[in-house]
């Protein structure tokens, strides 16, 4: 597990300077607050908040983020007055918290602004019992969130602006409907609302103060994934990041809480550490989440060892509620989800190409690097999909060698993809009356794979274009190997057709 997060590709090291610029941009919002003289609670506030915009906000271009990024206060500021003002009505706080979780989950549905804002405004509302907001608070509270946004936006959008290239909408709408509830989002909104009303009940029976945690690890489980199967991996894997998480706890916050400087390294690794794993490893992230939040208990002086166990009891409930919900609430089955995303980074491969034959036609504007950006996220929608069947408790054997055949092949089409865009990028490449016809079999490979089964037949019966001199002509090299990878994904995407992969 430790490995998959240190040696895991990194393109362009977008991982570890989105990570280095969240230590920043985070850091400036809350040295910003503490010295503009808000509380510790405030500057708390401010700090989630900065993270949040960080970390959230997923939009494809630096322009999209920006917008985002300005609606987000819109989003936040209502929800975190609700909550205050319901803080002594408990009924009232437990039925707006249910229809903030539903809100949230549904905007997924307007893409990675819906979903960005979804998750901003069910982040004011916990927070506001983290924190344990009051209306006399919220002016403190509005000041230090606001300020926090302004001063991670001046490090995203300023000192430290990147297009990061790898944002991928995080819901996909499936073939099966795409009104009530044949919408995949309509579907999740039901479940979430449900899974955090039994969330939020057993969380109270386990404490009448930290509930809301229970409530936050069933929004969390629902927010990235889609399907039933990767819901269930995505609960095991938070519960056991949670205990792992304790177990530094332990060992870390609970001796160095009390000492400034000690804590702020803590909190300064942590932070790193959550945005550095998240793309590759969900457990790893939830360790540094709960060490997070096991130092930031500490500097609200309420640590200790019993409040470290409540919260993995409240994780627990929190995944179990999840779980119940997907298996049993309309449910959206693990291969529909993964048929779609296979679909995608299929078709994503093909525009790929294309645009790697422009460049070398001479089209000035053709550039493949955006789009090899694209195909990298898309994959990791496809691991995440597919994690359910090659989770090694999964006790389907057949099954999860196709789901490991078809992962393999997908990645050597991407590892051909990029050293095809690498040789696009190459002033000195030239242009070879042989590169649109090599280019058309690409096209025709991936149509026959997202076609009806006979265009596949079709294919398959056609010889493979000629490799070409290796070392002289790496462009057919690529888009040789690129076209036998892809009629070899045949098999066992075919025999998926005829067998789903997962119920």
């Amino acid at each position: 597990m430790l490995r998959r997060v240190f040696v895991a590709r990194d393109p362009e090291w977008i991982r570890l300077r989105f990570a280095s610029r969240a230590v920043v941009g985070i850091g400036l919002a809350v040295l910003l607050c503490w010295a503009t003289g808000h509380s510790l609670t405030a500057v708390v506030a401010g700090g989630l908040a900065a993270l949040l915009a960080l970390f959230t906000v997923t939009d494809a271009t630096v322009r999209g983020q920006a917008v985002t990024t300005a609606l987000l206060p819109a989003a936040g500021l209502p929800v975190l007055t609700l909550a205050a003002l319901l803080h002594d009505v408990p009924v009232g706080r437990d039925l707006a918290f249910l229809a903030v979780v539903g809100a949230g989950v549904y905007a997924r549905r307007w893409g990675p602004r819906g979903h960005s804002l979804g998750v901003f405004g069910f982040m004011a509302y916990f927070s506001a019992q983290f924190l344990h907001a009051v209306p006399g608070r919220l002016p403190d509270l509005y000041g230090s969130v606001l300020l926090s946004l302004v001063a991670s936006s001046a490090v995203r959008f300023g000192v430290w602006c990147y297009e990061r290239r790898l944002a991928v909408p995080v819901a996909v709408v499936l073939p099966a409907g795409t009104t009530g509830l044949g919408r995949v989002t309509t579907r999740q909104a039901v479940q979430a609302t449900l899974a955090a009303g039994f969330a939020l009940a057993a969380g109270q029976v386990l404490s009448d103060q930290r509930w809301y945690w229970a409530v936050g690890a069933t929004w969390w489980v629902f927010v990235a994934t889609t399907s039933r199967g990767e819901t269930v991996v995505r609960s095991f894997r938070r519960v056991l990041g949670t205990v792992l998480g304790i177990g530094i706890g332990f060992a870390v916050a609970v001796p160095l809480h009390a000492s400034p400087p000690a804590a702020a390294v803590v909190v300064t690794l942590s932070v790193f550490g959550i945005f550095y794993t998240a793309a590759v490893s969900y457990t790893w992230m939830m360790i540094a989440v709960t060490a997070l939040a096991s130092m930031l208990y500490g500097l609200l002086g309420v640590l200790d060892p019993a409040l470290l166990v409540l919260r993995v009891g409240e994780t627990a409930v929190g995944a179990l509620g999840a779980v119940l919900a997907v298996l049993f609430v309309l449910p959206v089955t693990t291969h529909a989800v993964t048929d779609a995303w296979v679909a995608r980074a299929l078709r994503c491969v093909h525009a790929c190409t294309a645009e790697a034959a422009a460049r070398l036609a001479g089209a000035p504007d053709a550039d493949p690097a955006p789009l090899v950006g694209e195909l990298e996220a898309i994959l990791g929608r496809v691991r995440l999909s597919l994690a359910p069947l090659v989770h090694p408790l999964s006790p389907l054997s057949a099954r999860k060698g196709r789901a490991r055949e078809v992962l393999a092949l997908l990645d050597g089409c991407a590892r051909e993809v990029r050293g095809l865009a690498s040789v696009a990028a190459d002033p000195e490449a030239s242009h070879d009356a042989r590169l649109a016809a090599a280019c058309w079999r690409v096209e025709a490979a991936v149509e026959a794979l997202t076609g009806p089964p006979a265009a596949e037949g079709r294919h398959r019966h056609a010889e493979p274009a000629a490799p070409g001199t290796p070392g002289t002509e790496p462009v057919f090299a690529h888009l040789h190997a690129l076209e036998q990878t892809l009629l070899e994904l045949a098999v066992p995407l075919r025999r998926a057709d005829r067998i789903p992969m997962s119920a």
